[in-house]
């Protein structure tokens, strides 16, 4: 029964230091130190490294939780939002998400470097998902069919790294710049005033 108690306590505790670390990374970026995240979470600097021996684990760990959390949000997307919006309500949720946040938008321009097999999946996972996204509203006749998810990517991107402050010292607006790129994707059902 103690045991049991044990690892209970050392889930929770888990939980917390990864709540905190993700709070804590995103606005302080991977700077931010170890010993704070411990303090913030209401444990010692012992409980945190037993969890996570280094600060790239940490890291992976808070990058892990929050790219399941966005397979998880497309996955429930396909299944109840019609197609076109399911997407472009996608598209919106990952810039909101990731945009302010320095740590997963390092992640994403780091893509592939020293990842875990574990997260490494976890992003082909992702990009899975957005691959079944865009393919649905493709077939639904809401998005261009030239479009592929390369394509897609690379605009996400850009809206990402345009709000990355070491890049450049004026940001784009991520509203706008969304709406541009929605424009884009769409299929331009010629009018009864245009030619067809």
């Amino acid at each position: 029964m103690q045991q049991r108690a044990a690892r209970a306590d050392a889930r929770r505790n888990r939980a917390r230091l990864l709540e905190v670390a993700m709070t804590a990374f995103a606005v302080g970026g991977l700077s931010v130190p170890l010993d704070e995240i411990a303090r913030q979470a209401g444990v010692g600097p012992g409980t945190l490294y037993r969890h996570f021996p280094t600060r790239e684990a940490l890291f992976e760990a808070v990058v892990q939780e929050r790219l399941e959390l966005l397979v998880d949000a497309a996955r429930l997307r396909l299944d109840s939002e019609p197609a076109g919006a399911a997407l472009f309500a996608f598209i919106e949720m990952l810039v909101a998400e990731a945009g302010p946040k320095k740590d997963l938008v390092d992640a994403l321009m780091a893509a592939g470097v020293d990842a875990s097999a574990r997260l490494a999946a976890t992003a082909t996972e992702l990009r899975t998902q957005l691959h079944l996204l865009l393919d649905r509203a493709q077939r639904a006749h809401e998005v261009r069919a030239d479009l592929t998810v390369a394509d897609l990517i690379a605009l996400i991107s850009g809206i990402l790294r345009s709000q990355h402050p070491s890049d450049q010292p004026n940001t784009a607006d991520p509203a706008r710049a969304l709406a541009v790129i929605r424009d884009g994707m769409r299929i331009d059902i010629p009018g009864p005033d245009r030619e067809s």
